[in-house]
């Protein structure tokens, strides 16, 4: 009797995989089809650099010397390829664009690195997913006035071609920081601090390069002394996790586009707007992996061995999960001097009464009840008859608020931070809302003002009006400046 039985649930369950089966399949065709409807590909989204970093083919001794010869082979190689298939037009990798550095200035698209005669300290900085090193420039001089030896890599698959991120994998970024920091252990000496500082998806890697440290035992991998984070890419949304499978049907050439999530024209000279889902699918495992390293170090009671950490997080943010960065990370920290920043949205904003009832409350969400083993620091207007914003400070094992204007304010214009914002300052030759003019890109994207009928861009009005710079980047600045050692006195 039970056998008959036991068959009939197993059709039933064979059936209901082979149902679900053919619904996923259904989905990414469904996708495949859609991706057709992106604009055409252009070279530089199938160029293929052969001098690019691969972690599984480098030598062992490969260092950071090593990085950057070959760094120089394989911008020669993608200027050489670009020049092959020149494609006229006026945008980034066109040949008739003036967008980019000129002949003569800095490629921020390039490492940077820069030791003073007698380091008080290294620190690397990491840039975010399809960005480059200039997104750290503005905190690299920080650190360079505050005399440390400063290493900023490009990481693997950026700052070339958005091709770069199609084949690319997260143990590339992972080994470059490795290396990155055998180095600065080399330049700095054993008794002198070294910090780590990660944007977006350089936080992540940050915190995997700590964790990993907590269990290892080499002397050349230093154990960083501080760790910085501006919008941490901790926890990614849910449909992350997918990005694995929509490029199932790109070996067929009819639905080549299904393995790029965006197709977009190339306006920034220093950030890819196109964006392949292998770039999205790398940062998700990466994300797994922090998470995966936690949790063991919680398990194994070495999480206190973790460094303290200051992070800068938007409320609002459409690329990682804000709710990731307070319970998948801070939530889980010791008391170990660990600092989170949170910038509120401006409730005195004209634009307020039209909030999103979830983005009008994430504040209330993310804050919760419960004492915390770190400080909170929420940076906005409580009010809507002002925009001048105060910090609201919460003590490690507090509840109580202590209150303290800044004389800051918002922008008249601006709703609310961004992803991408926290680490511009608004006089940013590129990303500022009042740019420098002692540089010029050949764009000025912070100041972008658009007019016209709506539907008539292949970019949407609201990535080109999102919020590129932070008005509060001065603070910012400041508060990282708290976390460096301080100088020794001058004797006589």
């Amino acid at each position: 009797m039970i056998l008959p039985v036991f068959k009939r649930w197993l059709r039933r369950a064979l059936l209901l995989a082979a149902l679900a089966l053919l619904a996923a399949l259904g989905v990414l065709l469904v996708h495949a089809f859609k991706a057709r409807a992106m604009p055409d590909l252009q070279p530089w989204h199938r160029i293929a650099l052969t001098q690019e970093f691969h972690a599984r083919s480098a030598p062992a001794e490969f260092t950071w010397a090593d990085y950057l010869a070959g760094e120089q082979k394989l911008f020669d190689e993608l200027h050489a390829q670009l020049a092959a298939a020149a494609v006229p037009g006026l945008l980034r990798y066109e040949t008739g664009s003036r967008i980019g550095p000129q002949q003569g200035e800095r490629d921020w698209n390039r490492s940077y690195e820069s030791t003073p005669a007698a380091p008080r300290g290294g620190v690397l900085l990491l840039h975010g997913l399809t960005d480059s090193p200039y997104s750290l420039r503005a905190l690299t001089t920080l650190y360079e006035q505050a005399g440390f030896a400063v290493i900023v890599p490009r990481l693997p698959g950026h700052g070339t071609v958005p091709a770069g991120l199609v084949d690319v994998r997260w143990q590339d970024w992972a080994a470059v920081v490795r290396m990155a920091m055998r180095e600065l252990r080399t330049r700095v000496g054993v008794d002198r601090p070294i910090h780590v500082v990660g944007y977006s998806n350089g936080g992540a890697l940050a915190l995997e390069y700590a964790l990993d440290r907590i269990n290892g035992d080499d002397a050349q991998l230093p154990r960083p002394q501080r760790i910085v984070l501006l919008s941490p890419m901790i926890g990614l949304r849910p449909y992350a996790s997918m990005s694995r499978w929509l490029p199932l049907f790109s070996r067929l050439p009819y639905f080549e586009k299904s393995r790029w999530i965006d197709i977009l024209p190339e306006f920034n000279p220093f950030k890819y707007n196109s964006f392949p889902t292998n770039g999205a699918l790398q940062s998700y495992l990466l994300t797994v992996a922090v998470q995966a390293r936690l949790t063991t170090a919680r398990a194994l009671g070495r999480i206190g061995q973790l460094p303290p950490i200051l992070a800068f997080q938007s409320v609002l943010d459409s690329t990682v999960s804000s709710a990731g960065v307070v319970h998948g990370l801070f939530d889980r920290l010791p008391a170990n001097g660990s600092e989170l920043v949170l910038f509120d949205i401006n409730r005195a904003s004209l634009l307020a009464p039209m909030f999103r009832s979830a983005a009008a409350g994430e504040l209330e969400v993310l804050h919760g009840t419960t004492p915390r083993a770190y400080r909170l620091d929420i940076i906005g207007n409580l009010r809507a008859d002002t925009l001048e914003v105060s910090e609201r400070s919460i003590a490690p094992g507090a509840q109580d608020v202590v209150e303290q204007p800044l004389g800051l304010a918002f922008p008249a214009d601006v709703y609310s931070l961004s992803h991408v914002a926290l680490p511009f300052a608004c006089d940013d030759p590129l990303y500022g809302l009042w740019p420098r003019q002692d540089e010029d890109y050949g764009i000025r994207l912070g100041t972008l003002s658009l007019r016209g009928e709506r539907g008539a861009l292949v970019v949407s009005a609201e990535q080109l009006n999102r919020l590129t710079c932070n008005p509060f980047f001065g603070w910012l600045k400041a508060r990282i400046e708290t976390t460096l050692p301080t100088p020794a006195p001058v004797s006589g």
